[in-house]
């Protein structure tokens, strides 16, 4: 395949979270391949313009307005910046963009993708809000506009590769690899016991707050099977989890031929970062390879359904769709913050989700603005609830 004439132009919505870091490193490491054109980030004034001046970024968003002025002190006077979702979708519609990498937590994201696909530009989506809320929608319009939805998450990063863009009609089974969290082998009892600092501890990745308590309620592996029920084409019924603590394997599909593809590597997102930049390429990098002498062992197990269910929700929520899984990840969101800020118990995270969702009026063809409309709901009822 002959190496491009220029670099792939990619604009970082989400910048200095820690999937936005990871993707300045891939930058650093592939200069060849990818070069950032926009960044934006929330409120982390020092980090964002410190990322601006390195890359000569000559656009840039700054989502909440407060610190602006700080920033506008901090970066070169020939840099256009933004604020709040006009300024995420300002540059998630650049012309000079040939990829909008979405990396922001929740449903901020939404409509820069949105904009981002009806600009005629690919998508590389690590917010799972994005899919999970409003999956048919973005994968109808990126049909429609014939561009692509690239999966940065290790495990649907790790189906794709595997697929290779195989009809869904040759898959029995897209099964997603779950660390099983902190507390994978604690006694049921005891988890109305654990702490904060005890659901912050992740035994292989390092993430923000809010992934690592998805990954200790497995919420985050609930709201990936929704995920791939979407990106993939698949019905939930064949979207399946399987526990692997090494976290070595980052997914596999099993086809019909009752053959099963599998992707390892190292546990470091620029992986799955890289290859959406590069895609359909593979690039050499700086990143470590396997050592399976050293390596050893792989464990699977099956994961704890009824004492994690989170999965069970998300299973609800992805075959029944419509606005139930938004109102799942909203009432899953609120109750995380709470737990982190130590209103509720461990166990009450389910809780709450579950009242919020056997609550709700559901509505099986909503449009994008009844879907932020369910969200807003389910997160004034998950609230009543915590209350």
């Amino acid at each position: 395949m002959p190496v491009p004439d220029r670099p792939k132009n990619v604009v970082v919505l989400g910048s200095t979270g820690s999937i936005g870091e990871s993707s300045l490193k891939v930058a650093r490491d592939i200069p060849g391949r990818m070069k950032v054109v926009g960044l934006a980030a929330n409120r982390s004034v020092e980090t964002l313009a410190d990322q601006i001046n390195e890359f000569g970024i000559k656009q840039g968003c700054l989502y909440d307005p407060t610190g602006l002025d700080s920033l506008i002190a901090r970066v070169p006077t020939d840099v256009a910046l933004h604020t709040g979702e006009e300024g995420l979708i300002e540059l998630a519609t650049m012309p000079e963009a040939d990829l909008v990498l979405i990396a922001i937590v929740g449903v901020a994201g939404l409509r820069p993708a949105l904009a981002a696909i009806e600009a005629g530009k690919d998508i590389a989506v690590a917010s799972k809000e994005i899919l999970v809320m409003a999956g048919e929608t973005v994968m109808n319009a990126a049909r429609e506009k014939g561009v692509r939805v690239l999966p940065v998450d290790s495990e649907h990063n790790a189906i794709f590769q595997c697929l290779e863009d195989r009809s869904s009609a040759d898959v029995s089974r897209l099964i997603l690899t779950a660390s099983g969290g902190p507390f994978r082998e604690l006694p049921s009892g005891q988890l109305a016991a654990v702490t904060k600092a005890q659901a912050l501890k992740h035994p292989t990745w390092e993430m923000g707050q809010k992934i690592t308590i998805d990954s200790a309620t497995l919420f985050n592996k609930g709201l990936e099977m929704i995920e791939a029920r979407w990106l993939f084409d698949i019905e939930m019924a064949r979207v399946d989890v399987i526990v692997h603590p090494q976290s070595i394997v980052h997914s596999m599909v099993e086809f019909i031929d009752s053959s099963v593809l599998a992707q390892l590597s190292t546990t470091d997102m620029c992986f799955p970062i890289q290859y959406a930049i590069t895609w359909p390429e593979r690039v050499p990098n700086t990143l470590p390879p396997l050592d399976f002498a050293e390596l050893a062992r792989l464990d699977f197990e099956a994961p704890r359904w009824e004492d994690f269910p989170a999965l069970n929700l998300a299973k609800e929520a992805g075959t029944r769709g419509g606005t139930l899984p938004a109102v799942m990840n909203a009432a899953n969101e609120v109750a995380v913050a709470a737990f982190l800020e130590e209103k509720i118990a461990f166990p009450a995270i389910w809780e709450t989700v579950e009242k919020t969702m056997s609550c709700h009026h559901w509505k099986e063809k909503p449009s994008l603005e009844e879907i932020i409309d369910a969200d807003l709901e389910a997160r004034s009822k998950a609230a009543e609830f915590i209350s």
